[in-house]
């Protein structure tokens, strides 16, 4: 199987090929436990978006629509079928941006667009403007969505060199202005968090209005990250909700 930098790690046969967009200021090894706690038949396949890990180098996107142009034609010709997407924070807008530039293309479709950590694309987004924050704004910023570890929040050289990435990825999810298209034939299920102040399920529900298929909510007890610490309970959920043969429709 062909590799590339948009697909760091081996992609491996399995029964769904599950494609991992990850959160702001990310990159595909925040996947790389997922493979451990995989059920059987799960294929996990995390994206390395540019400006970050291996591709430190490149610029990192500040525009969904560019990113997914790019990543499309590199994911029909890598990732077996069937697939998933699935996208946290950040990730969730891209993943969704990334089944309409599919459907755009005329290309095989996902089997199903799993998200968490995002209100609905058409709902819009508070602006932190991390480009020109204070290293102190940066650090109160990322200390109330959690899941920066203490030693990265105490180093304000670290934080600054993280700015203009973050600074980045936050753009390119808050600036989104939903285009008002058609909803997708794709199913969708969402993980909303009941701590998460911003992707509760007030906001997560409203994504039931961009699939004309089924609609499936996974409540998950904690905070902004709460989809990480229960990966394996996730994941099987993801299994079952991609059986072809299910019928079960939670609106």
């Amino acid at each position: 199987m062909a590799r590339n930098p948009w697909f760091p790690y081996p992609v491996r046969e399995g029964a769904l090929h599950l494609v991992c967009l990850p959160h702001a200021g990310a990159g595909a090894s925040s996947y790389r436990s997922w493979a451990s706690t995989a059920p059987e038949g799960l294929s996990v396949c995390p994206v390395q978006p540019p400006g970050r890990e291996g591709r430190g180098a490149e610029v990192a996107y500040d525009d969904v629509a560019a990113f997914v142009r790019d990543l499309a034609p590199v994911l029909l010709d890598t990732v077996p079928r069937p697939f998933a997407l699935f996208g946290h924070s950040t990730g969730a807008l891209t993943a969704y941006e990334l089944a309409r530039e599919l459907r755009r293309l005329g290309a095989p479709m996902p089997r199903h667009l799993f998200v968490a950590g995002r209100r609905a694309p058409h709902l819009p987004m508070p602006r932190t403007n991390l480009g020109n924050a204070s290293v102190d704004t940066l650090r109160e910023t990322l200390r109330k969505l959690g899941g920066t570890p203490q030693a990265v929040l105490e180093q304000d050289g670290l934080l600054r060199h993280l700015q203009p990435l973050l600074a980045a990825d936050f753009h390119l999810n808050e600036s989104y202005e939903f285009p008002g298209d058609e909803p997708l034939d794709v199913p969708i299920t969402a993980f909303p968090a009941l701590h998460d102040s911003g992707a509760g399920v007030a906001e997560m529900g409203p994504w039931n209005l961009h699939t004309t298929s089924d609609f499936y909510q996974l409540e998950l007890d904690g905070g902004h990250f709460a989809v990480f610490d229960q990966a394996a309970r996730v994941q099987a959920h993801m299994m079952q909700q991609a059986e072809p043969s299910r019928e079960q429709v939670v609106r």
